[in-house]
């Protein structure tokens, strides 16, 4: 039977895998090392972090000169800058908001912890799509900041705050939403997405839940809240440094736009009525009874709780997971004030998160999800120890040309060009863009859940990836760490050219790092296979990635003599061992592009 009784053993390297994929965004050999023997509770608590942030603001090296799309104004940190501030600089905020996504990640990729993971979960519960009617890239900013700042803390004040927010008013039209002139739009999402949920359909229109009448009612309790372009109110709850020494800015309540009368709502909620305010403060008080209601409900912990289990666990389960896992998890979750952290590290503390409460083989946690795509890059890139461009460098002013030097126009092309126009649009999640309010169909969407990540497209799309940050395309004929990541840029005739970034994986260090002995080709792959994969892999499937580094049926010894060459020969040899190693492990058809292609990879 299901149970949330914790484990409290040291956990091994199976279950440590298990609980950094699920807890986070990725891991590294060295987090292994550090980690592996400690329990459950000690790493979360590690996890459970503030995390500080590597890249403090995001970073347009698009700059004032010839090249800028907004002439006269300096990019470069710009939300630092006070540019923000001006309503009338629209210039260049589609590719803006794509920079404040890759400061996100950036951060995100350099440092390991629960709160980032909690953010992305809030923000496929809270949707909005940065590329389709968020506003302006500092909007975007206070979202994300929004989100996870109430990371480790109440989703339920997360709830009366983001009816405030700038992106989400604009996103889904509260801003319009006025006395006489009702938006239903937003409270619809707020109830059916945002927190209780619809449950069964009784009847027309009507749910368990709530009914029509309810969404009519809540569009009146939140009507006249409205959009600040300016960015000059700001929740003095959010103080959040370096950002926001004020508080994250928000929006203001139009109190002659608000429908002053009482709401009274359905059976769903026992018919309860909520006075209607007529000042900014008492507008403000019947939000916060509004609120309330919905999170006295048992069905909004239940909601919140299921959606934890989707991402954390699984994408389905029984009746014995519903009653003795997410059941407690929503009591704990009403009776702490609605902390996710807390509920969430409940979860993954248990014996059920590890598969230890039961026998049954055919609800197996361990490697029962499929990556999406932002987990799948972020764990190639940190297994992998790819050393990415650095954002944070001097801003330099461009004149005729793009000078490529410069740290932060390189990691510009890597995660605008590269990373957000390319690799996530070819497997279908564009950070921070899905295509409807209601997420990614794999966080959501039965029968398929994260089953949808994978078809043709995005099978063929990440293994090109692969080949991009380790493929055989040198500059110098011997793989000292140039890629194939291509970036297409558009110069300010409007023509196109391509743009190569330099990322520095060396597969020979990679392996010299990695492995306790690269002589013996079995022990490669059985090793590399304990760092990328859930579960260990048997004898035939090891003799089949061996083959990638001897061909043609070449006794076991071949390999030994190819690095011992390497490593030990005369110039001539030394040098010709290192172009065959490089191509057999990093090659088209290289071991570490077939492990990684692999189906085991895709699994977390």
């Amino acid at each position: 039977m299901s149970s949330l009784v914790e484990h409290t053993q040291p956990l091994d390297l199976r279950l440590t895998k298990h609980l950094l994929r699920r807890a986070c965004f990725h891991y590294s050999k060295s987090d292994l090392d550090q980690l592996v023997g400690k329990t459950a509770d000690e790493i979360l608590t590690l996890l459970s972090l503030t995390p500080s942030f590597t890249m403090q603001w995001p970073n347009d090296p698009v700059t004032n000169g010839s090249l800028s799309q907004c002439p006269g104004v300096q990019d470069g940190f710009w939300l630092n800058s006070g540019i923000w501030a001006n309503s009338s600089y629209q210039c260049g905020q589609v590719r803006k908001r794509s920079l404040v996504a890759g400061w996100w990640w950036y951060n995100c990729i350099n440092q390991n912890t629960l709160v980032d993971k909690l953010t992305w979960f809030l923000f496929t519960t809270f949707t909005i799509s940065k590329d389709d009617g968020s506003g302006k890239s500092a909007h975007f900013f206070d979202y994300l900041n929004l989100l996870q700042f109430y990371a480790d803390k109440s989703v339920k004040d997360l709830a009366r705050k983001i009816t405030f927010d700038n992106s989400m008013l604009y996103f889904l039209d509260n801003s319009d939403n006025n006395k006489n002139n009702p938006n239903e739009n937003y409270a619809r999402e707020f109830l059916e997405l945002f927190t209780i949920g619809k449950g069964e359909q009784v009847s027309d229109g009507n749910y368990t839940n709530y009914t029509e009448h309810d969404v009519v009612q809540a569009a009146r309790v939140f009507s006249g809240v409205k959009f600040k372009n300016n960015r000059d109110n700001y929740d003095s709850d959010t103080v959040k440094p370096p950002h926001y020494v004020s508080g994250i800015p928000k929006g203001y309540i139009k109190t002659n736009k608000h429908d002053t009368g009482d709401k009274t709502f359905s059976y769903a909620f026992n018919n309860q009525t909520i006075t209607g305010g007529n000042t900014s403060s008492s507008i403000e008080s019947e939000l916060d009874d509004f609120v309330e209601m919905i999170f006295n409900k048992v069905e909004t912990a239940n909601n919140y709780v299921r959606k934890l289990y989707r991402m954390f666990v699984r994408s389905e389960w029984g009746q014995d997971v519903e009653d003795n896992v997410i059941a407690p998890l929503a009591q704990q979750l009403q009776s702490n004030g609605y902390n996710l952290l807390e509920v969430t590290k409940t979860l993954l503390k248990s014996q059920h998160f590890f598969d230890l409460d039961d026998n049954d083989s055919t609800n197996e946690n361990i490697g029962g999800i499929i990556k999406n795509p932002l987990q799948f890059i972020s764990e190639l890139i940190r297994l992998l120890g790819v050393n990415l461009p650095d954002p944070n460098t001097p801003q330099t002013l461009q004149g005729s040309g793009y000078d490529t030097s410069n740290e932060n126009f390189r990691y510009f092309i890597f995660w605008h060009s590269f990373l957000h126009n390319s690799f996530f649009s070819s497997t279908g999640m564009s950070p921070f863009a899905p295509a409807t309010v209601a997420g990614y169909p794999a966080d959501y969407q039965p029968p398929a859940y994260d089953k949808a990540w994978f078809n043709p497209n995005n099978i063929v799309a990440r293994y090109n990836t692969i080949l991009s940050f380790i493929g055989q395309d040198y500059s110098d004929n011997l793989g000292n760490g140039i890629n194939k990541i291509i970036g297409v840029q558009t110069n300010q005739n409007g023509a196109q050219y391509y743009q190569r970034i330099w990322t520095f994986f060396s597969p020979i260090n990679f392996i010299e790092n990695t492995i306790s002995d690269p002589f013996d080709a079995s022990k490669i792959v059985q090793e590399l296979s304990e760092l990328l994969y859930c579960e260990s892999i048997d004898s035939d499937r090891v003799s089949y990635f061996v083959k990638f580094l001897i061909h043609d049926n070449e006794p076991n010894y071949v390999w030994y003599d190819t690095w011992d060459a390497y490593k030990n020969g005369i110039s001539s040899d030394s040098q010709n061992a290192l172009v065959t190693i490089k191509s057999r492990l990093a090659g088209q058809d290289g071991l570490i592009p077939k492990m990684i292609n692999a189906a085991e990879f895709q699994l977390m």
